[in-house]
């Protein structure tokens, strides 16, 4: 029996049972059920789990057969490390601005017919997403698509679902597409018998380059007219969050007893209101808006329902602009209920001193200050773990939430009480200065008609042959991956495209916390023989199929799993299992790896199967079932063709 910390040994002495399989079986399935049913409910973050169970491995170590040492491993894993390089070298090349020309060029080329954006979108998706990590392709690729659908008058949903797609089915050209294709690439290494070795870089292209073929012919055929236009086609993002009957402009009389109030006073009262932006005597303030006091005369910019406008307007003596009126008689726009234009009718000869508004300047007060309305997508990582509530996003980013889109719920009423989720797609009012803030955080992605950041696009080459010296090094084997993607980290550095605080930020720590978390789980379903157990009853069962028959189970099985746990936690746990399968059935091991990495890499049923498609499920306005409604065909033939092309590459 194994040895271990002193209390686990005393434990460890103890009468053993007689039970049909070991106590390391047991102890290790324990663990992953456990492990498993946390990756899906998720009651705390992923990575947080994976770094419970790496520390749950090594105390159980008499029965895991984990050690401390190896426990550690997966932070000095050549996968890790690898995916680590990856996320900092897919930032050098996003800040040199390449990716915004080539969006440029991909909506130049769109134009306005459907079958065009389509196929710019999947070809601009895809293929970079071999090198590159897609989710920056994906980011910089979101707002361009809303913008480019609400330029041409198409729904983004039509345009966002492929988007992901493609991204996905991109990843699977290289080894270093994915974190998933490293991962397998390690764990085969490990388990594959003694001749195994790592992925090459372009180990399985071919049939990558398949793969992406038959997923682009889908996405522009079938998937098109599947994929619902959950969002209308609108020409502005008010319109697009259905805004119409909730913002409105209303002048303070001089009578208003909110005159000498703060306007936060109307947001900490129990009304659904808020004031999002103020102009007086000419002028518009939104900076440190919530202290500023409310003047006679002034004009506030307030989102609000009808009945509570409506009760405003009689308690607080307000009145409506002479727009609304106007658009009210004319029919474009109703009044709220119960109400007539003569109810409140509009003084010109109220402003200024006669409202009781002070005529001395305020030094402090903005001056011919730009506001805008946007859209914010809160990315997956980072709000996954942050929830923060609307009142602090506004306080952090000094605007005005005025909507949330959440799937295809929109949320316009009660925002105080909403915690942010993430990909929420948030409607903002907003100054120029707090909207460049936005843009250089890497936690949320600007949607929406703006400016471009400012990169140094002479450096362009540079970044690109970084990248390419990469990718040509470790492709003719001269470095092992790792050691060239570390070195063209180097060389990011060193030639100033990136700095170290732009590396620290581009990766994403999550993912290196999870990979590190779960190499010790795939030696311990190795060491205690779960993977020899399982694979005993897959192969009992597996004698009505035929051998390409259960490679298809194994590759749609494996897509399924990914579902509902993370691909790296997929990978570790589904390629020991395939492996022994195949060796006991006398078959090629390796391709019961590849259909495991293949699957592992594209699940596709769920806007939370992996990180693209959440990232879009906001900003396309979808249903949870939306992603199996388009992604079900597609993975199904995905199994069919990834099936037979692995069986026609490199046999059974």
């Amino acid at each position: 029996m194994r040895t271990g910390p002193p209390f686990l040994a005393v434990l460890s002495q103890l009468p053993s049972l007689e039970l049909p399989v070991s106590v390391d079986v047991l102890v290790v399935l324990a663990v992953v059920v456990v492990t498993l049913v946390l990756f899906v409910t998720q009651p705390v973050p992923i990575d947080a789990t994976a770094i419970a169970l790496m520390v749950a491995l090594i105390l159980l170590g008499p029965w895991t057969g984990v050690s401390p040492e190896e426990g550690l491993s997966g932070f000095s894993n050549p996968a890790t490390l690898t995916v680590l390089a990856m996320f900092i070298l897919s930032e050098g090349v996003r800040r040199t601005g390449f990716i915004q020309i080539l969006t440029l060029k991909m909506q130049a080329f769109a134009g306005d017919d459907e079958t065009r954006q389509l196929l710019s979108i999947v070809g601009l998706a895809g293929p970079p997403a071999g090198f590159v990590n897609n989710t920056p392709i994906v980011a910089m690729l979101i707002p361009a698509v809303t913008n480019l659908a609400r330029r041409t008058n198409t729904s983004p949903s039509k345009l966002l679902i492929p988007l992901s797609f493609a991204s996905m089915l991109g990843g699977t050209l290289t080894v270093i597409g994915t974190s998933t294709n490293l991962l397998a690439s390690d764990v085969w290494a490990d388990v594959g018998g003694p001749d195994a070795q790592p992925f090459s870089l372009f180990e399985f292209t071919q049939l990558g380059a398949v793969v992406l073929a038959v997923g682009i012919v889908y996405l522009l055929t079938v998937g098109r007219y599947l994929t619902p236009a959950r969002i209308q086609a609108t020409e502005s993002a008010t319109d697009e969050f259905g805004m119409a009957d909730y913002l409105t402009d209303v002048f303070v009389g001089p009578e208003s007893s909110l005159v000498g109030e703060r306007i936060r006073t109307l947001a900490e009262a129990d009304l659904d209101v808020d004031v999002f932006q103020l102009v007086r005597n000419g002028r518009t303030v939104v900076h440190g808006l919530a202290a500023e006091r409310i003047r006679g005369g002034d004009v506030l910019s307030v989102r609000t329902d009808q009945e509570t406008l409506k009760q405003i307007l009689d308690d607080e003596h307000l009145r409506l602009l002479p727009e609304v009126l106007e658009a009210a008689e004319n029919g474009d726009e109703p009044l709220p209920e119960g109400f007539t234009p003569d109810q409140h009718e509009w003084n010109p000869s109220v402003s200024g001193d006669e409202a009781g508004a002070s005529t001395e300047e305020d030094p402090d007060e903005e001056a011919g200050v730009k506001t805008t309305i946007t859209e914010v997508v809160l990315l997956p990582r980072p709000w996954a773990r942050q929830r923060d509530d609307i009142a602090g996003f506004e306080r952090e980013y000094d605007v005005t939430v005025l909507a949330v889109r959440r799937g295809n719920e929109v949320i316009r009423k009660r925002l105080r009480d909403v915690r942010l989720e993430a990909s929420d797609v948030l409607l903002v009012q907003t100054s120029d200065a707090a909207l460049d803030r936005l843009r250089s955080d890497r936690g949320v992605i600007v949607s929406g008609e703006g400016r471009w950041e400012e990169f140094d696009r002479t450096r362009i080459p540079v970044a690109l042959g970084i990248l390419a010296g990469v990718v040509v090094l470790a492709a003719l084997e001269v470095l092992p991956i790792v050691v060239s993607a570390l070195t063209g980290v180097v060389a990011m550095l060193f030639t100033g495209i990136v700095t170290p605080e732009d590396a620290y930020r581009a990766v994403d720590w999550d993912v290196i916390f999870l990979l590190a978390g779960v190499v010790p789980l795939g030696i311990a379903v190795e060491s205690a023989g779960v993977s020899e157990l399982l694979a005993n009853g897959i192969v009992s069962a597996s004698v009505l199929l035929p051998a390409a028959g259960l490679l298809a189970v194994f590759y749609l099985g494996t897509a399924l799993i990914t579902e509902v746990v993370s691909n790296a936690a997929s990978v570790v746990l589904m390629i020991p299992i395939a492996v022994e399968v195949a060796t006991r059935l006398e078959l090629n091991a390796f391709s019961f790896a590849l259909a495991v990495t293949f699957a592992a890499s594209t699940p596709l049923l769920t806007p939370v199967g992996y990180q693209t498609n959440l990232m879009v499920y906001g900003p396309g306005g979808y249903k949870f079932t939306d992603f199996a409604r388009v992604g079900l065909p597609l993975q199904l033939i995905l199994t069919v063709v990834t099936t037979l092309g692995i069986v026609y590459f490199w046999g059974l």
